[in-house]
């Protein structure tokens, strides 16, 4: 097995590196400027945000690959693990990674709503792709901070640095919505490939031996991230994965109701339910009527 080393602050990062530390909590660093990192899985106890442009190598996250191409962003919260495989030779990687400790952030906007940049839970795979006037953006944002950290530390620093590592993952919300909506092709595919995955769970034994289909079992299924496959889902049907799961529930539950030779319970259970309250509650919730009620009716 290999060696997983831990990197849990910003000096450790800088030494890796081979760059000076201006400030304990974040950090900013001139990829061209910088020692590449060694062939090694590394796991994070910092949040990262790099701009890579050019041939920088390939990273490995779980069982995912991604080969950098030029303008392209990915995010690391702390708890994950990166493999880098194999390293560059000095000066080769051109771009910019921005390091910073959730302890930076701590008492900050930012602090309080940090677990809304879901991109920071994506694969490797599914890298921003930043347009010519996108990257100038991103690109100034680092230089705001970069700005910042040259300066003598007082008292508006910790807020100023805040504030614009959130105007930067701001910006990149917005670039990876740009993003969603180019990609409508490759999207609407997800969403065949959802529903047909749902038809055929459905249609099988799955739900009575594993249950109700989660975001994550349909994520994983899908070959994607939960939170990109969340996100994707969102921005194509303006509802959430769950609630569309449980819509395409509700259908074959409509369905299923017209065979009178079926009670509600055996329904319930046929389709992942494990009590059948469960399945009456979120019928009545969503539809407005019980399943007998509706049975009734039709």
């Amino acid at each position: 097995m290999k060696e997983i080393v831990r990197i849990g602050s910003i000096a450790q990062y800088n030494n890796i590196r081979g760059v000076k530390t201006e400030h304990p909590l974040v950090a900013v660093i001139n990829l061209a400027k910088a020692q590449p990192m060694p062939a090694k899985s590394f796991n994070f106890g910092l949040y990262a945000v790099s701009l890579k442009e050019g041939d920088n190598g390939q990273l490995r996250y779980g069982r995912s690959h991604y080969d950098y191409q030029a303008g392209s962003m990915i995010f690391v919260a702390p708890g994950q693990v990166i493999a880098v495989e194999p390293a560059v030779e000095p000066g080769t990687g051109k771009g910019w990674i921005l390091l910073f400790h959730p302890d930076l952030i701590n008492g900050t906007p930012l602090g309080k709503h940090i677990q809304n940049y879901s991109f920071f839970s994506y694969d490797v795979h599914e890298a921003l792709h930043l347009s010519d006037k996108e990257q100038a953006i991103v690109t100034d944002c680092f230089a705001k901070i970069e700005y910042e950290l040259d300066q003598n530390l007082d008292k508006h620093s910790k807020v100023l640095i805040a504030s614009n590592i959130e105007l930067l993952l701001n910006y990149c919300t917005r670039f990876y919505d740009r993003q969603f909506m180019i990609r409508e092709n490759a999207n609407r595919g997800v969403l065949e490939r959802f529903e047909r995955l749902l038809k055929d769970y459905f249609s099988s034994d799955q739900p009575q031996l594993v249950g109700f289909p989660s975001v994550a079992y349909c994520a994983r299924a899908l070959h994607l991230s939960s939170n990109y496959f969340g996100d994707l889902i969102k921005k194509e049907t303006s509802r959430s994965a769950q609630e569309y799961i449980q819509s395409k529930v509700l259908d074959i539950a409509k369905e299923r109701l017209l065979d009178v030779d079926k009670s509600v319970s055996e329904i319930a259970y046929e389709l992942g339910f494990k009590y059948p309250q469960n399945f009456t509650r979120l019928f009545k919730q969503k539809t407005g009527t019980t399943p007998n009620d509706y049975r009734m009716l039709n």
